[in-house]
């Protein structure tokens, strides 16, 4: 009786263990934190999350400026040679526009572009986009947290003239990106069958060009 209750006892020695192990696991795997603040982010990146979250709600987006392109943006192909590099297939989701923030000198706390994904009937805050037109008289690539822009690139057709031709920097600090926080493109956002939504081309890349006086 005593072998089989010390038999006994090591097995469940080793469930116990094992079941521990699954749970260290599944904490430390890089899934949405339970405050649902992606991985990743920095101390700087959560301050400038905190201080957007109040445009969750898309209607305190347009009292503040930021009106919405319409479309929900996908790209079904990944980069071609001459494209864009860091576009991978997936979604961007519905972009809100503010012009009076755009220009050449960049403010971290005022993103020119809110993204959001269509869910369900609503709009749920995904991403945050820093846009710098060339016109704007921009002389060398932008970097804002230590990352540098993509581009310089062709304006996203049809939702956006192709002669826009500009620099930008999305950062998902609301939804989790299988393809990167920086990555302008999110694998895991899709874009309704119905409506208003547009499977785009990775846009071209463009020569960075001084304006015309």
């Amino acid at each position: 009786m005593a072998v089989r209750f010390e038999l006994a006892s090591r097995r469940s020695f080793r469930r116990v263990r094992w079941l521990a192990w699954i749970v260290l696991l599944l904490l430390s795997s890089p899934v949405l934190r339970a405050d649902g603040v992606p991985p990743g982010l920095t101390p700087d990146l959560q301050k400038i999350r905190a201080a957007l979250d109040k445009y969750r709600d898309p209607v305190a987006a347009v009292h503040d400026g930021y009106f919405s392109t319409l479309g929900c943006v996908e790209f079904p192909k990944a980069a071609q040679e001459g494209q864009v590099p860091t576009y991978v297939v997936g979604g961007m989701g519905v972009h809100f526009f503010n012009t009076s923030l755009i220009g050449p000198t960049l403010d971290p706390m005022r993103p020119q572009v809110l993204v959001y994904e269509p869910v369900g009937d609503k709009l749920e805050l995904a991403a945050a986009e820093w846009f710098v037109p060339l016109a704007t008289g921009i002389t060398e690539r932008p970097t804002l947290f230590g990352k540098s822009f993509d581009g310089p690139m062709a304006g996203h057709h049809p939702l956006m003239p192709a002669a826009m031709h500009h620099y930008d920097l999305h950062v998902w600090l609301w939804k989790k990106n299988p393809a990167g926080m920086f990555s302008p493109t999110n694998p895991d956002l899709r874009c309704p069958k119905t409506g208003y939504s547009f499977a785009e081309q990775t846009p071209n890349l463009v020569p960075h060009e001084k304006p015309k006086n």
